[in-house]
């Protein structure tokens, strides 16, 4: 009987053990699996941001120029959607009738889309042709530009290109003339260099000037240098004229430029860049009106992602370019690799809570995201301004604020997974600014 006990005794402890040993190889299996899935998602934003890098680096080499291919004087029509701007729209009018350029050659027109203020009366005063259309239902500025470009294809009329300028641009004198000698050099499509009017307003104008200042040279004209395609940029670009006719101006998100980019990349064509045909653009000072600003981009981002990455991905397949494959991959670079990181980033606490790491490699593998996030763009930006020629003392605020400005951004991108509104919001613009003050 003692002997029965005894053996039944050992079997317990046996059987205990072996129940210990296999819930503990169960969770070294887990932990093998959430270790994989956590390489793979190290290796995928490595390599993402590698290839940004090598990209960026491209920037700094000057590279000949284009030949010119036909000899021409080319007639633009300079369209500048306005709602509600009478602050600001004499001014653009005055930069843009002050162009080196043939007067003959050029028209500005104006459209006054639901305006309740004196923008068109202005305007007229000042010499613009003035469209006025009225259309509580659709009031984006794609539908403006739709309206407006579907009358000029029905009449046929007598131009070769045509540039877009938001009303509370200022545009440099030799605008037209640059984008001429592009159209001469055979681009169609080409976004003028976005400079901004009021950098030192605030600190949220100012990390709109670094953000742009680092698009310019590290996306745009890197691109452009490579061979890649740039895209267009919301305001200060050139549209061959032949170019919309078949179709007109046909987008339906609320980020046009960027769908419209996207709609010649899948086509296989490229657009071009010209840092000389220079535009500034009034940024919101407030951090209210950025926010809402910053929100409608996200939400049309994510609407051009779900419209295009299909059609971008089998143009990838079917051209086998590397221009088709940058342009998915610019679209996947917004919202998916955002959400990458995070998942990222909640694997690594997951791991820790399960004893899969130490808190000291927790925490070196949140400072390998949250540095090149919120202090490596600092120094970017220092080294973007060193190369512009942009002064970096009145920027000094605005460089220490640029984590946080790109901080909100991430928080408005993570809303925009989950709430995404996408009524549109007019940015008041206030700041009269004369060409000769930033020029």
């Amino acid at each position: 009987m003692y002997e029965f006990r005894e053996n039944t005794k050992y079997s317990n402890i046996n059987i205990s053990s072996l129940y210990k040993y296999t819930n503990m190889k169960k969770e070294e299996k887990k932990m093998d699996y959430l270790y994989i899935i956590q390489q793979i998602l190290v290796w995928l934003l490595t390599i993402f941001w590698g290839y940004q890098l090598i990209i960026s680096i491209c920037s700094l080499v000057k590279l000949k120029d284009k030949p010119i291919l036909e000899e021409k004087t080319n007639k633009f029509m300079a369209i500048i959607p306005a709602h509600n701007e009478e602050n600001v729209i004499e001014a653009l009018i005055e930069s843009l009738q002050a162009q080196d350029y043939p007067k003959d050659k050029y028209d500005i027109y104006v459209i006054a889309d639901n305006c309740t203020d004196r923008t068109a009366e202005i305007a007229e005063n000042k010499g613009a042709i003035v469209m006025k259309r009225f259309d509580e239902e659709h009031k984006t500025k794609g539908y403006a530009l739709q309206w407006f470009l579907d009358q000029k294809i029905k009449e046929n009329a007598p131009y070769d290109a045509f540039c877009i300028f938001d009303a509370d641009n200022i545009v440099d004198k030799n605008f037209l003339k640059a984008m001429n000698k592009k159209l001469c050099q055979g681009e169609e499509v080409v976004q003028g260099y976005r400079d901004i009017k009021n950098p030192t307003d605030s600190w949220v104008s100012a990390g709109y000037a670094l953000f742009y200042w680092t698009m310019n040279r590290f996306y745009h004209l890197a691109r452009y240098n490579l061979g890649l395609s740039p895209l267009i940029n919301g305001t200060g670009f050139m549209v061959k004229f032949d170019v919309i006719k078949p179709e007109g101006w046909n987008t339906k998100t609320l980020t046009e430029d960027i769908e419209f980019s996207l709609k010649r990349i899948i086509k296989g064509r490229k657009l071009g860049w010209a840092t000389d045909a220079i535009v500034y653009d009034e940024q919101p000072v407030g951090f209210k009106q950025s926010w809402k600003q910053r929100t409608r981009w996200t939400v049309g981002h994510i609407q051009c992602m779900n419209e295009y990455t299909k059609p971008l991905a089998a143009a990838v397949k079917s051209n086998k370019t590397m221009m088709n494959f940058d342009g998915l991959l610019y679209i996947l670079g917004s919202i998916p690799m955002f959400v990458l990181t995070l998942l990222l980033l909640v694997l690594n606490f997951v791991m820790y809570a399960a004893n899969g790491m130490t808190t000291t490699e927790l925490v070196i593998n949140c400072l390998r995201y949250l540095i090149p996030t919120f202090l490596l763009p600092i120094f970017t930006a220092i080294l973007i301004m060193i190369l512009e020629k942009k002064p970096i003392r009145p920027m000094i605020k605005g460089l220490i604020c640029y984590p946080l400005f790109l901080g909100s951004w991430l928080l408005i991108n993570f809303k925009c997974l989950f709430k995404r509104d996408t009524s549109w919001d007019k940015i008041e613009h206030v700041r009269n600014v004369n060409i000769k003050d930033v020029a």
